[in-house]
């Protein structure tokens, strides 16, 4: 396969005529470089230009990278190395859902998702990643992390299941954090009717439910047993989960995310994940998905 295509292969691919495509490089919708005398068109970014008018997006916005900011759920691991490998990355998390509608906009380069498929009982598919699945993207594995109820100390005792939770005060997450989606889904298995917590202040983070549990502003939440481990909360165990980087391709190669990926190799990255209680590394770097 070339990595160029021809003026005439182009109109073929696009079902134009010639002139049209002519028009498109003129005014530049199209990316194109000219050699000789003659318009030659980049394979990959035709192909991802039409994946991203099938799905609503601006081409003149495509062709600018995205900025060097990591979108989408918060983990623990994730922000420690990103800071610790000198990636240069800013963050903005505010869930899994939030960032999947930021990374089709362009606001970032990366997400991170724990999006479950109920219908499939997995996580992050093409169903769940709904309109990024149609974008030149790539899903990496990041971890499997342990999931359950995060509890005040001693209260394990008494609750041992969410249904155990009725009366109990518990920390929410916003509507698009992966954690909540989870949490409804869970609680509809369970027959948990949500109407029956007592309510406390939402978190907006995977740290500060944790935190609300420590502090007395709610008797539990859904959440990660390496912070429950660390604030000294009791923990009981539901759900491992497997949490994704979706990237775009493109910018998997270029020096921030290099720079992540190769700290991720090296030694220093299992040793911190083994510090922390269930986290799993061992599936680090595989491909779940790779699209359109």
């Amino acid at each position: 396969m070339t990595e160029y295509l021809t003026t005439k292969e182009v109109a073929a691919l696009l079902r134009l005529k010639e002139r049209k495509v002519y028009d498109l490089a003129a005014t530049g919708k199209v990316p194109c470089s000219k050699a000789t005398g003659k318009l030659l068109f980049p394979r990959d970014e035709i192909e991802a230009w039409i994946a991203h008018e099938r799905i609503g997006a601006s081409p003149a916005n495509l062709f600018s990278p995205p900025p060097n900011v990591f979108l989408g759920s918060h983990d623990p691991l994730l922000e420690w190395a990103l800071r610790e490998s000198g990636s240069g990355l800013a963050t903005y998390f505010d869930g899994s859902r939030d960032g999947l509608r930021r990374f089709e906009a362009r606001e970032g380069l990366a997400a991170g998702l724990h999006l479950h498929d109920s219908e499939t009982n997995s996580w992050n598919t093409a169903a769940t990643l709904g309109a990024a699945a149609k974008m030149p993207v790539v899903v990496i594995e990041w971890a499997k992390r342990q999931r359950g109820l995060v509890l005040q100390p001693g209260l394990s005792k008494k609750i041992r299941a969410i249904q155990n939770l009725t009366g109990h005060s518990f920390a929410s997450r916003q509507p698009d954090a992966g954690a909540e989606l989870l949490f409804r889904h869970l609680a509809a298995q369970a027959g948990l009717e949500l109407s029956s917590l007592k309510p406390a202040p939402m978190a907006r983070s995977e740290t500060d439910a944790a935190l609300a549990v420590l502090e007395g502003k709610a008797e539990a939440c859904l959440g990660l047993a390496s912070l429950a481990q660390q604030y000294r909360l009791d923990f009981v165990p539901l759900i491992e989960e497997r949490f994704d980087l979706l990237v775009d391709r493109r910018c998997w190669f270029e020096p921030p995310m290099q720079s992540l990926i190769r700290f991720c190799t090296s030694s220093t990255f299992p040793a911190r994940a083994r510090e922390l209680p269930g986290y799993d590394v061992s599936g680090f770097g595989t491909v779940h998905f790779n699209g359109p």
